[in-house]
């Protein structure tokens, strides 16, 4: 999409009505509406703003929400750094709720079936998560980066994970939204996740 196609994008976002689920019934003579064309008016409205400046800076503003929202997103809720030492284990078994096929159509798994995902898949690294706020969290995980045999994945619920990757030289991953926590139960950092058989356990560690 094109620089103008976005911003008529967002302009239109920006002029949409809220609407309220509310019928407020007929309070006078109604009449039909003139509508002058909707791009017509959107270009028109465009020119203005960049003969005044505004489209720029508009354009500037939206640029560094989302620059900012890549280098620092928003935090995980809900998590605290770990106070007491904890360990678990999770069943990752699912019951489908659809059947899976095949690219040529043919049943691979029925719906209602119960399926662990580790009988077909192994969890061949170790999953970290931290507070990248927090430098002994930080420090935990470089260690564990440093010092494991096995492959670890740093995973971020908060934090800047871009000025990590520049300083590691490595991907750092970042948990939006809190998906991976939720799933998994954490509600401590640092963690560290791996496959124990066929469950997952999980270390709520102290830095």
């Amino acid at each position: 999409m094109s620089i103008h196609a976005q911003l008529l994008a967002m302009l239109l976002f920006s002029l949409m009505p809220i609407a309220h689920a509310e019928e407020l019934g007929v309070v006078g003579p109604t009449y039909d509406i003139a509508e002058a064309d909707l791009l017509e008016v959107i270009q028109s409205r465009l020119g203005r703003m960049e003969k005044s400046g505004e489209l720029a800076r508009k354009q500037g503003e939206y640029r560094d929400r989302v620059v900012g929202a890549i280098e620092k997103p928003k935090p995980v809720p809900g998590l605290k750094a770990t106070a007491a030492k904890r360990t678990y284990f999770i069943d990752p078994t699912l019951t489908l709720d659809r059947d899976i096929r095949g690219a040529d159509g043919a049943l691979l798994f029925a719906r209602g079936l119960k399926v662990n995902p580790l009988d077909h898949v192994s969890l061949r690294e170790k999953l970290v998560f931290f507070d990248g706020r927090d430098r002994r969290q930080v420090s935990f995980a470089r260690q564990l980066l440093r010092n494991q045999d096995r492959a670890v994945k740093p995973i971020l619920v908060a934090g800047e994970p871009l000025n990590l990757m520049r300083d590691w030289k490595c991907q750092v991953f970042y948990d939006q939204g809190g998906t991976l926590v939720r799933r998994l139960g954490i509600h401590q950092v640092p963690a560290v996740v791996t496959q124990d058989g066929k469950r997952l356990r999980v270390d709520e560690v102290l830095p």
